[in-house]
């Protein structure tokens, strides 16, 4: 039976169901060789069947099925349970907005400790999970979304080709992108929301999660910047700064319309954009700008602000604080762009090459 890929009243119940059901498949088809318990292993089979309210009752169940001798959901169950956890905190509001590259994400600090093979496993449950429902949803007109995750480019095993470098503009696209945003043709009524959203992304480098989470008191004028508290994994705090001049205007015209009290960003409801609304604008700006990349999405502009900074100011650090980065290795990427450090290893054997 095929279910609508968003089937619940909120993006929390809805990865709930699909990993009950998943739990549930998943209980049919490992090998049950080793179950002590059968009449243990068949109540939680129902217990799933009939569905589960709270990500603690699904977890209590993968364990009561490990118990009953059911020795290999834990490598299934685990990496999901972590998963869940991430993505409910990021206040995403449909399972489209669920991507490959958030999951590669996901992999880098969920796994950041863990042995090769834990993370081999990690991989595996990601992949095996959204194949589930890319062949379980389906909508009434037939239709069906497929998040076609693969992670063959996931640089988290030791001896693989290491991790892909992230889509990032170069300055003169910044600069070409920049002046697309400013004359895109955007309706009247969002125009100075949209300007201030995008440009609030590329020029802090915050995760779109986190802009669509800000509310109003967040921004707060200090001299010529506006400091902006941001919330982000794990609910965890920090403040970034950006140029009152690049968005005063615009942050101007859109207080004085916009229909929600507290959230600094909403539809003409009053209720939450979505990250797939603002990835769609992101590409749009793009095209108009002329710019091609392999990840148009807004998470490139993310990528673009850790670049520059680093590109800038030679200071890993300072990317892991702007960036909220847990741990700076995550930020260790963005060393890969450092032309002028590569020219430095190109050139080490050029004196002894003249002698």
């Amino acid at each position: 039976m095929r279910y609508p890929l968003d089937c619940e009243e909120s993006f929390d119940r809805t990865l709930l169901f699909w990993m009950s059901r998943y739990l549930h498949g998943k209980l049919n088809s490992l090998s049950n060789r080793q179950v002590k318990d059968p009449d243990a292993l068949m109540r939680i089979i129902a217990d799933l069947r009939t569905g589960v309210s709270s990500i603690e009752e699904l977890s209590r169940l993968a364990k009561a099925a490990r118990n009953a001798g059911l020795i290999g959901i834990n490598t299934y169950y685990k990496p999901l349970e972590k998963l869940y956890r991430y993505l409910t905190a990021l206040g995403l509001r449909s399972m489209k907005e669920i991507d490959e590259e958030l999951i590669a994400d996901f992999l880098v600090s969920a796994t950041a400790r863990l042995s090769d093979a834990t993370k081999k496993n990690y991989r595996i449950a990601m992949i095996n999970f959204f194949g589930y429902i890319d062949k379980q949803n389906g909508e009434s007109d037939g239709s069906a979304h497929h998040f076609g995750i693969e992670l063959k480019n996931w640089g988290g095993l030791r001896g693989k080709s290491g991790t892909k470098l992230p889509a990032y503009m170069q300055e003169s696209e910044v600069e070409r992108f920049i002046e697309a945003i400013e004359t895109y043709p955007f309706r009247a009524d969002v125009a100075a929301r949209n300007r201030l959203l995008i440009k609030l992304i590329l020029f802090t480098g915050i995760r779109v999660g986190e802009a669509l989470q800000l509310k109003t008191n967040d921004l707060i004028p200090d001299g010529d910047v506006y400091l902006i508290r941001i919330t982000g994994k794990g609910n965890k705090a920090r403040i970034v700064m950006i140029r009152q001049a690049h968005i005063k205007s615009y942050l101007r015209e859109w207080l004085a319309v916009k229909p929600c009290d507290t959230l600094l960003f909403c539809n003409k409801k009053g209720t939450p954009l979505t990250q797939a609304y603002v990835s769609r604008i992101v590409e749009k700006i793009l095209m108009k700008a002329g710019i091609r990349k392999e990840k148009n999405g807004a998470h490139m502009l993310r990528h673009t602000f850790a670049t520059m900074l680093y590109l800038k100011k030679k200071d890993l650090v300072l990317v892991q604080e702007a960036l909220g980065h847990a741990s700076l290795d995550t930020s260790r990427i963005y060393t890969h762009f450092d032309k002028e450090r590569l020219k430095e290893a190109a050139g080490v054997m050029d004196e002894i090459g003249k002698k």
